[in-house]
């Protein structure tokens, strides 16, 4: 993974003015791809309660998701009751195939191993070219929770315009998601905001309060503040409550291809210890 060293590292979290804490915020969106591996955490494709980032108990089991996620391209997918929903099954498969009929994109390499530009404070400014992308779930939104570049774009804009960034700001506050420190603002989307899924974006016309994770950079909540009313919307309309919640569970825990594979592979879990019985004479 591409690392970054400095004697003076703030943080995101660190005093600065309105302009800095801007910039603060969506180099922590441009982050992800850095600032971890493996993920486990559970996951609930609406807001919980009027406000982003609620208990765990405001969700009903059937709603909620365990994921285990390692970087590139391994997912599993469980609910509360340990039922499999889904999980990679060719993560060893043999890419030669690919190769022979590749284009230039097929040759890049995954981002943690290229160096982006970082800025004082250990964020990314400047994402270099990589083979980007996380497994989805359900919708695109799934995959942009875990790296929010969206609301940043690959690089900050050449001038503070107005209107010119993906997102408009908010005031930025510090708060506690889950016993982990995040970052929340109100967003707005500009006309050059481009999500990755059109029909599940990150923040939808109007505002959006978003939560993003100091530690990785994820999006752990989102609530959309100007939903049309239930009573508006035809029935089963997801719009009236349009949002997520995600609980970071572990990161960057040691992952076996076992957890992942359809057919276990009898691989031994190098964390337990192996007892040697030797036989008394």
């Amino acid at each position: 993974m591409a690392v970054w060293d400095s004697r003076n590292r703030r943080g995101p979290l660190a005093p600065r003015d309105p302009a800095d804490q801007a910039a603060a915020f969506r180099d922590l969106c441009r982050s992800s791809p850095w600032k971890w591996q493996s993920l486990r955490f559970e996951y609930v494709d609406r807001p919980l309660t009027g406000t982003a980032g609620a208990t765990p108990s405001a969700a009903s089991p059937g709603d909620l998701v365990r994921a285990w996620l390692r970087r590139p391209g391994a997912l599993r997918l469980e609910t509360v009751d340990g039922l499999v929903l889904g999980s990679t099954t060719g993560i060893n498969d043999s890419r030669g195939g690919f190769y022979v009929s590749s284009t230039r994109k097929t040759w890049l390499l995954p981002p943690h191993l290229v160096t982006p530009v970082y800025d004082d404070d250990g964020l990314v400014r400047r994402r270099p070219e990589a083979a980007y992308g996380e497994p989805s779930f359900g919708n695109g939104r799934f995959a942009a929770v875990l790296d929010p570049v969206e609301l940043a774009g690959n690089a900050p804009v050449p001038l503070e315009f107005p209107n010119s960034n993906a997102v408009e700001l908010g005031p930025i506050k510090e708060v506690d998601h889950e016993g982990r420190p995040a970052l929340e603002t109100t967003v707005s989307p500009n006309t050059s905001y481009r999500p990755a899924d059109p029909a599940a974006p990150l923040c939808r016309p109007g505002n959006t309060v978003l939560r993003i994770d100091a530690g990785t950079g994820v999006c752990v909540a989102s609530r959309w503040l100007d939903a049309p009313a239930a009573g508006d919307l035809p029935a089963g309309d997801a719009r009236a409550g349009y949002g997520h919640w995600l609980r970071i569970l572990g990161v960057d825990e040691y992952m076996l291809d076992d957890l992942f594979l359809a057919e276990s592979m009898n691989l031994t879990d190098v964390r337990r210890h192996i007892s040697w019985d030797v036989p008394a004479e």
